[in-house]
C-alpha cells in the first residue's frame, strides 16, 4: 500500500498515522483518519504502512496500531498509540493545536523518524 497523498503538504501541522495493511483495526480506523483530514483542512494528514516503509522506520518497531506521530514544523508534539475512535483523535488534536507552542514529545525515536519519513516517504505527497 502506497502512502496516501497528504491533504495539505504545505501545512505547518502534520498528523502521520503509522499502520499496517494487514491490521483490521487500521483498516477500520482509516475512515476516522480521513474524516479528521476533511475536518482539519489546514493540517497535513499522512497514512504510512510501516511494513511498506520499513527502511524509513529504521529499527523502530511499532507494536500497537494505530500509532500517531503529530508534528508542528520539525518538532514532534505527540508520538504514540491511540485508541481508534474519532472522539479520541479529535480531543488529542484539539489539545495539541491549543498548546501549539507547548512541550515537545519526549520520545527519542520520534524526531529521527519524522525526519526519515519526510525525507523518503512523504516527499512526493
Amino acid at each position: 500500500m502506497q502512502p496516501r497523498p497528504t491533504s495539505n503538504p504545505d501545512a505547518p501541522w502534520r498528523v502521520i498515522c503509522l499502520c499496517a495493511d494487514w491490521c483490521g483495526v487500521c483498516r477500520d480506523y482509516s475512515a476516522t483518519f480521513d474524516s479528521a483530514a476533511v475536518a482539519n483542512p489546514g493540517v497535513a494528514f499522512d497514512w504510512v504502512d510501516v511494513e511498506d516503509e520499513s527502511d524509513a522506520m529504521g529499527d523502530l518497531d511499532i507494536k500497537t496500531f494505530p500509532t500517531l506521530l503529530v508534528a508542528c514544523g520539525a518538532g514532534v508534539r505527540f508520538f504514540g498509540p491511540v485508541l481508534p475512535g474519532s472522539e479520541q483523535l479529535e480531543r488529542l488534536l484539539a489539545s495539541l493545536f491549543k498548546e501549539s507552542a507547548g512541550a515537545r514529545a519526549q520520545t527519542p525515536d520520534a524526531t529521527p523518524l519524522l525526519q526519515r519519513l519526510l525525507a523518503t516517504v512523504l516527499t512526493n505527497s
